[in-house]
């Protein structure tokens, strides 16, 4: 089976996610100068910028998977599916984040859907390492430019960028805001080149013989 269809079908979704991000950015309704009121929502443009952020950065690795794919089955298209599900939702908290901060940086409320943004964070993580570890124990559906060695040294840098969202999360208990800027922290670091490159193979030493 093909994954282009499946690659397609993922960066429409990708592409629909993260324009909803902006939709969520409206001016503040209120008397007074329009740009102290601009000014007092800073907190929902920088929820945008990280979540913008961490669904672009996923989309590109995203599609560097999807470059060494080379057969897809059902099980890799339901993962996928699972990993578009929680990145479709993630709009919604960040708007609750925004709106919320912006009118308290602290309290129960603030906590509270500071920690539903890192839960949304955590599943999207657990989704997108699934992907790939499914991939990493199914070899002949990666190119045989990737090495086996280097493949596998990858695991352990998707578990360094769980073990980061599960500690931004717990960290919302304590201050949301140092939460939020270290959820866009990981989404800088999973920027860098986690995934294996492609060798380039030796060419057929018997091509163009004749």
């Amino acid at each position: 089976m093909d994954g282009k269809r499946a690659e397609a079908f993922s960066d429409a979704v990708f592409a629909v996610a993260i324009t909803l991000l902006v939709l969520e950015l409206k001016a503040p309704a209120g008397e007074g100068d329009l740009l102290h009121r601009l000014l007092t929502i800073w907190p929902s443009y920088l929820a945008y910028v990280v979540s913008f952020l961490t669904i672009g950065i996923m989309w590109l690795n995203h599609h560097t998977i999807f470059t060494h794919i080379v057969r897809v089955d059902r099980v890799l298209l339901l993962l996928n599916l699972l990993l578009l599900m929680v990145v479709a939702v993630v709009p919604f908290p960040t708007a609750l984040v925004g709106e919320e901060l912006a009118k308290h940086l602290h309290g129960d409320d603030a906590k509270t859907i500071m920690v539903t943004y890192g839960l949304v964070m955590i599943a999207m993580s657990i989704c997108f390492s699934a992907l790939w570890w499914y991939l990493v124990f199914h070899p002949r559906m990666l190119s045989e430019r990737l090495e086996t060695a280097a493949v596998r040294r990858s695991i352990p840098r998707f578990g360094a960028g769980f073990a980061g969202y599960v500690i931004a999360t717990f960290l919302a208990l304590v201050s949301p805001l140092a939460a939020l800027i270290l959820f866009g922290v990981l989404a800088v670091y999973y920027a860098f080149e986690h995934l294996p490159v492609a060798r380039q193979l030796d060419p057929d030493p018997g091509a163009g013989a004749g």
